[in-house]
């Protein structure tokens, strides 16, 4: 399943130049199932494909839901059309949802870290204003079979990172520069989030080496301490494999990367006998960085460490990275 979402990532990040957008948004969540509401937000990268056809790769989270807190990654395919001399578009997407969810434990009562695949459908309307800023307004069906169901009602503003009359030359898109500099060290500080119903928290260090392999493709190698929040004490290694992305003159550059994460758990025993199968996790990671200097540059990292052991957790990390 990794394999085929760092295809579909690294697909998206090597797309032709053509106007592509980052989007934050907010609002309500309402699910019938629980009759329940929440709050909202999603982080969504748009690019246009041609005249008729988006395709999207975006984060949402779902609040907190009567012992439910759900989050989720979603591809989506979208077609658009373009009204009043393209100043307004109307989108439909739709496409799969992978989602996590703290819930309690039927049998235990205790907290569970749920993972399964559902669907998503999303309509919106975009306004392009002067510039390079838009604004959005959007709801999201999210479909579930085996868990419960939503629908989000949110708006937010986003920014064209390549406006059309900005666009790469061709023969300059698929050269073999590669998009990061040769390496890069970045020192991080951050917080740790356990995705447990409590939501305990604790204070996540960092060291990375990152090594840029082609344009679209980097490679990282971090040694990633969570903190010590209440029930988790653990840190250790992680290797990725990362598509990424450079805008505005190769100084900001996005991207999403997927690995794994050797971890030492104080608190769950591992390398201390009874769960050494559980040594190896999954880690799903979404990170930006603005070159300010030419050696030096700001970068800014989620994690979502996967378990099968319920102890999942989101470590949100911002650091200062040298070029060399």
């Amino acid at each position: 399943m990794w394999l085929i979402q760092l295809v579909i990532m690294f697909s998206f990040m090597c797309a032709p130049a053509v106007a592509q957008e980052l989007y934050v948004l907010g609002g309500v969540v309402n699910s019938k199932n629980l009759a329940a509401r929440s709050n909202s937000w999603q982080l969504e990268y748009m690019f246009n494909l041609n005249k008729y056809f988006d395709a999207s790769l975006s984060y949402l989270n779902e609040g907190h839901l009567s012992n439910h807190h759900r989050d989720g990654d979603t591809l989506q395919l979208w077609t658009h059309t373009d009204l009043f001399d393209k100043r307004i578009s109307l989108a439909l997407g739709a496409g799969p949802y992978y989602f996590y969810d703290s819930t309690t434990g039927a049998s235990t009562g205790s907290y569970v870290d749920d993972h399964g695949f559902g669907g998503m459908m999303s309509l919106a309307a975009i306004y392009h204003m002067d510039g390079r800023w838009l604004l959005q307004l959007r709801t999201n069906w999210v479909k579930i079979g085996n868990n419960f169901d939503t629908v989000s009602a949110i708006a937010g503003i986003g920014y064209q990172l390549e406006p059309l009359s900005e666009q790469i030359p061709d023969e300059n898109l698929h050269d073999n520069k590669t998009t990061s500099d040769s390496n890069t060290v970045t020192l991080y500080l951050g917080q740790t989030v356990l995705n447990s119903l409590e939501h305990s928290e604790g204070v996540a260090g960092s060291i990375e080496y990152r090594k840029g392999l082609y344009r679209y493709l980097d490679w990282t190698a971090a040694w990633l301490y969570e903190g010590n929040p209440s029930l988790l004490r653990r840190n250790g290694g992680i290797t990725q494999l990362w598509a990424v992305r450079p805008f505005l003159d190769d100084r900001m550059r996005v991207g999403a990367g997927l690995g794994i994460y050797i971890p030492i758990d104080d608190r769950t025993g591992l390398f201390q006998g009874e769960n050494k199968s559980k040594l190896v996790s999954g880690v799903f990671s979404m990170t930006a960085s603005y070159r300010f200097y030419p050696h030096l540059e700001t970068r800014f990292t989620w994690h979502r460490i996967l378990t099968d052991y319920n102890m999942d957790a989101d470590v949100f990390l911002g650091g200062i990275g040298y070029l060399f």
